[in-house]
């Protein structure tokens, strides 16, 4: 299946430049851990095999101001970029400007990935984009501390985790005054939004909006999250957690001086570096429950052709070679980069390096889709006005009440006559 993959993109590709000299592609992607070097190699190989040129644009690392940058250039019609690096939540707000991929992709390799996520890349019946990678928040933590203070296994509830956290920390801290309990990303972005609702989530708190695009955040299980979290900052979690982002928590977490992280799936592999000194020490499980069930932020990256592309066919192969099985299949040994393509989950390679992507099967399946869907082109409103609200909950200016009565009203306002 992959070689037939690869040879139907190959000779696809080379017709596309048959006619001309070989065409150059932009392609923008991010910088995350190993990311940009992950997205060079792969655009190198398409290049190799079909003789196109790939630029690179490097985007920002914070998802706000990627998304930021991308609006300007679309909006101006840039034909600067041709393959766009999009987040799950941002086929929504900008469908307008992308290729509709359906019926320019062959529909059994459209319908190798997940239907959840093409679902999510949907947009009015316009496949805006194809799925790259997936992803879903998990709790890593150190094995060998957790063997050091008698614990057998990982915490199943947040009330568990704040105990074990405090046990090490307290023990740790006699010979490191640098260790911590627990780091996330608590920092008034994008990234928040995925933490706080998995806390939200696993209280029984709902989705902030619900998928018929009533606001449902105003209730006491919400508060309680947010209360919660707010009681793990300077306690189990430094002062400083509020201006973390993801590579902050990681960099803490891999050079050995944190019990417990929020990660994605991306940090595993990184933990797993020569230069990481918490190599062959770290264990991946579900994040805890709050009393109503473990949850898990879907978070993942999809590749969309440009409307204002000028090599519109290229870009096309380009997409259909770095989303194909052959490609995120070397990403998901080499970065832990998760498979959107379903069949990938039972690769011997796969599951060698990664056993987590076995074990923790079902946290991937049925982790919880921030509501960019019922919220449409205000989403990007609705996920400030949250993480904001609970910013203010973290940094001591509110309480998980008054938060979400205040969030609740806001978000009324911003939803006005409808999404």
């Amino acid at each position: 299946m992959k070689k037939v993959i690869a040879l139907v993109s190959l000779s696809a590709a080379i017709a596309v430049s048959s006619n001309a000299s070989a065409v150059t592609v932009t392609l923008a992607c991010g910088a995350v851990g190993q990311e940009l070097q992950m997205c060079k190699e792969g655009a190198a190989r398409w290049s190799k095999k079909t003789g196109n040129e790939v630029k690179i644009f490097e985007s920002p690392n914070l998802t706000n101001d990627r998304l930021g940058l991308y609006q300007q250039q679309l909006a101006a019609k840039s034909s600067d970029i041709d393959v766009y690096q999009l987040d799950v939540v941002w086929p929504g707000l900008l469908a307008q400007h992308f290729v509709d991929l359906k019926g320019k992709v062959p529909a059994a390799e459209v319908n190798a990935h997940f239907k959840g996520i093409l679902d999510a890349n949907t947009v009015n019946g316009k496949l805006v984009a194809l799925p790259w990678f997936t992803d879903a928040g998990l709790l890593y933590y150190r094995t060998d501390l957790l063997q050091k203070y008698g614990y057998k296994s990982a915490p199943k509830t947040w009330a568990e985790l704040a105990t074990m956290a405090k046990k090490i920390q307290t023990g740790e801290q006699k010979t490191n005054k640098s260790f911590t309990g627990y780091v996330w990303q608590g920092k008034n972005y994008e990234g928040l939004t995925c933490d706080a609702l998995e806390w939200v989530v696993s209280f029984g708190g709902g989705t902030i909006v619900d998928s018929t695009g009533k606001v449902t955040i105003n209730n006491p299980q919400a508060a309680k999250a947010l209360d919660t979290a707010a009681s793990w900052i300077k306690s189990i979690s430094p002062a400083g957690v509020t201006t973390y982002d993801e590579e902050a928590a990681r960099g803490i977490f891999q050079a050995g001086n944190a019990a417990f992280m929020r990660n994605w799936p991306y940090a595993w592999a990184l933990g797993q570096g020569d230069d990481s000194k918490v190599k062959g020490k770290i264990g991946v499980a579900p994040l805890p429950s709050g009393g109503s069930r473990n949850a898990a932020t879907l978070g993942g990256w999809q590749l969309g052709v440009s409307m204002y592309s000028k090599n519109q066919a290229a870009a096309i192969e380009l997409v259909r070679y770095l989303a194909g099985p052959e490609e995120q299949k070397i990403r998901a040994i080499e970065g832990a980069y998760n498979p959107t393509i379903q069949s990938l989950y039972k690769d011997k390679d796969i599951l060698a390096k990664n056993p987590f992507f076995g074990s923790l099967y079902s946290v991937f399946t049925s982790a919880v889709a921030r509501p960019s869907g019922p919220t449409k082109s205000k989403y990007n409103q609705v996920s400030q006005a949250f993480s904001t609200a609970v910013s203010d909950v973290l940094n001591g200016k509110s309480k998980g009440q008054a938060a979400v009565a205040k969030l609740s009203t806001d978000l009324a306002r911003i939803k006005g006559r409808g999404w």
